[in-house]
């Protein structure tokens, strides 16, 4: 017999983000139109609502508007103080930039309409909205388990135990997890989800799509002189200091004097001594930025996996028992920077589906009308345009390739396009040898407008209990050193954002080192290991960054 305790919901939400949160609301209010009862549960690795959350942000509010049409007029709702009032596109040399013209982009790029905030404080407000309908949310709960009936639908998940040692023994405040169970699973645990991936096996939801592939996004949040900030003002960039990888940066004029700024790098690159933390620090120092930083201080720091495979690579979305939603699917607009509107219209359209099945007395069966309404809707019509824009870029480098994406993309928005959809290839198939490819010298942090990684995680305000199995495993621990070290440098040691992989001498022989203490829960090391060595899992409940404002 389990020791286990289990409770019951109609509906189990994996992960309190935009695409959960939504669905959870949307659940409720049909519910309440309906005046029937439904019990919703959400469960949240995070310590709180929106401490896992990091995005730029710029926010398409679409789906907010439908969702909550009153939310602009919501005093406790951040989001809605600073609209987007310029919109800048910077192309960086290594000394200079030039603005390129706004009018030579596609009118569904436009900024316009659009807000910048923090999208753990929407979240966070979210959240409220949610409990105020009779949601029931637990912060510090991952879910660390897939439970199936015996015909092998989803019954639930449990919860992680509580009080494990580090060499696998109970402590004295050991307490089991718990099982939830539900008539329907959400998943909508973000990018690489460690139980999306499962599911995504179990159920070979992956067998007719493109790989997901991926970028990393490294944030900061700086407070910067009052006289330098313009509230509302947008700037992305391209060109400078990456080179044979592709990617950019953002830096938006949010609210208080705030500047979100950030830097991403597609993990299709393919030198091994590339470290995209060290190609964010040394953006900061090209002088049309550098000259917005002096003067201020960096008050917060983090790193988050990014969706980039984009239409191709959606794959089916509906199981037995079960739903995948927001980035769990992969919904990100790639040269729009944006999912959050895409994540939370896929969670209100999972939840139509989910209300239609339960008011039907149904359960654990496909959600039938979920998947036809995604590829049917707004969200197929917005990803479609622009699916030939990340592997053009990834396949035909920046320059080329930029063009031949903002062709396609104009081709589209006139209702033609290229005849065809490009394909992906795994991030972790990239990867060049360590001969092969330059070394790349980047220069030390001055500690003024650059830093090094473990001052950066400090400010994350990472925290995990040391006592406790560490939550990165390798599933052969001979790899890192007779394969990732001997042909590709070890590049763990770079691809990571937090320094939690450094190799060290043992006997005068080289071990690798995992400081999971560090990780800030990014899943960039289970993504980019050439060998797909590393499984990434979920740590004890409430673990990880604890991001304000992000």
């Amino acid at each position: 017999m389990s020791e286990r305790e289990s409770m019951d919901y109609d509906v189990v939400i994996v992960g309190a983000g935009p695409a959960g949160l939504s669905a959870a609301i949307r659940l409720k209010q049909l519910a309440n139109q309906a005046g029937r009862e439904l019990t919703v549960c959400i469960l949240e690795k995070g310590s709180e609502v929106g401490a896992h959350i990091l995005s730029g942000a710029v926010i398409d509010p679409k789906s907010l508007d439908e969702l909550l049409p009153d939310w602009r007029e919501d005093k406790s709702c951040l989001l809605n103080r600073v609209p987007v009032t310029s919109n800048h596109h910077w192309v960086l040399t290594r000394k200079g930039s030039f603005n390129f013209p706004h009018l030579m982009m596609p009118s569904f790029l436009d900024n316009k309409g659009m807000f910048t905030g923090s999208l753990g404080n929407l979240c966070r407000w979210l959240a409220g909205k949610a409990e105020e309908l009779g949601v029931e949310i637990f912060p510090g709960f991952p879910a660390a388990e897939v439970l199936f009936h015996d015909d092998g639908s989803v019954k639930g998940v449990a919860t992680g135990d509580m009080g494990i040692a580090r060499d696998g023994t109970r402590r004295a405040d050991y307490q089991p997890g718990m099982e939830i169970h539900a008539r329907y699973t959400f998943f909508a645990e973000g990018a690489r989800g460690s139980l999306t991936k499962q599911v995504k096996r179990t159920f070979e939801l992956e067998k007719d799509c493109q790989p997901q592939v991926y970028g990393i996004g490294i944030k900061e949040l700086w407070d910067i002189d009052p006289t330098k900030h313009e509230p509302g003002k947008v700037i992305h960039t391209q060109g400078w200091p990456l080179d044979d990888a592709w990617g950019g940066g953002w830096i938006y004029h949010q609210a208080n004097n705030q500047l979100s700024i950030g830097f991403v790098v597609a993990l299709s690159y393919k030198n091994p001594h590339l470290s995209p933390f060290d190609e964010m620090q040394r953006w900061k120092q090209h002088p049309a930025i550098r000259q917005m930083l002096e003067g201020g201080r960096r008050v917060s720091y983090g790193a988050r996996a990014i969706n980039e495979g984009g239409w191709q690579s959606v794959p089916r979305l509906a199981f037995a028992g079960g739903a995948l939603i927001g980035c769990s699917a992969g919904f990100v607009n790639v040269p729009r920077i944006k999912g959050t509107h895409t994540a939370m219209k896929s969670g209100m359209l999972a939840a139509e589906a989910a209300f239609e099945a339960v008011a039907a007395n149904r359960r654990s069966d496909v959600l039938d009308t979920y998947e036809p309404a995604v590829r049917s809707g707004w969200i197929a019509e917005e990803l479609t345009k622009v699916r030939n824009v990340e592997p053009a870029v990834a396949k035909l480098g920046a320059t080329i390739g930029t063009l031949v994406a903002g062709a396609d993309m104009w081709m589209r928005q006139l209702k033609i396009g290229l005849p065809f959809t490009m394909k992906h290839h795994p991030d972790h198939t990239t990867l060049w040898r360590r001969d092969l490819a330059p070394k790349i010298n980047y220069p030390k942090p001055d500690g003024v407008i650059s830093f090094d990684k473990l001052s950066s995680v400090f400010i994350s305000n990472t925290n995990h209990e040391e006592d406790q199995p560490i939550h990165l495993t390798l599933k052969d621990p001979t790899i890192p050193t007779q394969v990732n070290l001997p042909e590709y440098d070890g590049p763990e040691q770079r691809y990571c954002p937090a320094g939690v992989y450094e190799y060290v001498l043992e006997g005068g022989a080289p071990r690798l080192q995992i400081n999971a203490q560090n990780c800030v829960h990014c899943k960039t090391c289970d993504i980019k290991d050439p060998c797909q060595n590393i499984n990434w899992v979920t740590p004890e409940g409430g673990g990880g960054p604890n991001y304000p404002n992000m």
